[in-house]
């Protein structure tokens, strides 16, 4: 190994732990989403283990950021974002943002074949916004059932149960902004009352 390579190398434990704690995530958290061992991701940030991509590309995917934020690929000053699309329940989110540790933008696809089934809502730290481009959005927030058209957007503070969805059989699209709390793992929030 050349210099050049010994010190991308030494870089990248510096750079998962400060990826780690932009996040707000401890060791245990990111253990977890991966399935690498608390001590494992210890060494690694402090550098007593090598990186390799069999532990780096897990950390990439659990912290949402491509793979040279990490090794810290050169700087090309090309500003374009490589958009690598993310399937969940039938949606398409598009990561229109690179940065994991401040404000997070999205494109949401929800495909007229996607499957719909009936709304649960969720709950989460932090405040989102959402701007309908293409179609109707249904967005349940607590009690309220609204529907947004093209050309509407919403904002709500997500500790309030919401779910959101397609408004009838066309397909949807909608821009999404949340912060680094939005990041967190999604709580199924209780309709029942006690």
């Amino acid at each position: 190994m050349d210099d050049t390579t010994d010190g991308v190398l030494a870089a990248v434990g510096p750079r998962l732990r400060a990826v780690r704690q932009r996040r707000g995530v401890t060791l245990a958290d990111l253990s977890a989403a991966t399935g690498i061992s608390v001590s494992t991701l210890s060494r690694l940030e402090s550098g007593q283990r090598r990186p390799n991509l069999e532990l780096l590309l897990p950390l990439a995917r659990a912290h949402g950021v491509p793979l040279d934020e990490l090794v810290g690929a050169p700087a090309t000053g090309d500003p374009r974002i490589h958009i690598r699309p993310i399937k969940r329940h039938g949606h398409i989110i598009l990561p229109l943002s690179r940065d994991a540790g401040g404000l997070q933008a999205f494109k949401h696809v929800i495909p007229a074949n996607a499957p719909q089934g009936e709304p649960s809502q969720k709950t989460h730290e932090g405040f989102e916004w959402m701007y309908v481009i293409k179609g109707k959005l249904r967005l349940v927030l607590g009690e309220l059932d609204i529907i947004l058209p093209a050309g509407e957007a919403a904002e709500f503070d997500t500790h309030v149960p919401h779910w959101f969805g397609r408004a009838g059989d066309e397909s949807v699209e909608f821009l999404s902004l949340f912060g680094r709390q939005g990041e967190r793992m999604h709580v199924r929030a209780s309709t029942e009352r006690a």
